[in-house]
């Protein structure tokens, strides 16, 4: 090609007519340096965006670490009271279980005494009686034992 062929709509003259434009190869290195300086300005922005980015994204796991560990201390705090008085309602419950369980061993013991005076009253005032029974019980139990 012909430089006085090509034209570059900003350098003409009206007096001169048609003015010489720059050779292709000079044109591709423009482009070529515009393009370097431009790829250079988008890897800045892009590494500028992308410290940013960052630094949002440290400040917020910051935030929720924070937020974990305030939910974690209140959730433990809450299962503290929750324990306590768990311990406290259970420990009442065995108190009580305990006093009703004395009042009936002692209600049992004092009707086993009973009983057992009753019994012994009954073998002073009817002793043959109850010696024919025991000779009977002990007859049943022995036939029932050679089985």
């Amino acid at each position: 090609m012909s430089d006085t062929f090509a034209t570059n709509a900003g350098s003409l003259d009206p007096e001169a007519g048609f003015t010489k434009s720059p050779s292709v190869g000079q044109a591709a290195n423009d482009l070529r340096a515009a393009a370097g300086e431009k790829a250079r300005e988008f890897a800045h922005q892009a590494t500028d965006q992308a410290k940013v980015i960052k630094e949002r994204a440290v400040e917020s796991a910051q935030h929720l670490r924070e937020v974990a560990t305030d939910k974690a201390l209140a959730f433990k705090a809450a299962a503290t009271d929750k324990a306590e008085s768990l311990k406290t309602a259970a420990s009442e419950k065995a108190r009580e279980i305990r006093q009703t369980a004395d009042e009936q061993w002692r209600e049992t013991r004092i009707k086993a005494k009973e009983l057992h005076i009753t019994t012994e009253d009954y073998i002073r005032q009817h002793p043959t009686r109850c010696v024919a029974g025991a000779l009977g019980i002990g007859f049943l139990i022995g036939l029932i034992a050679r089985r």
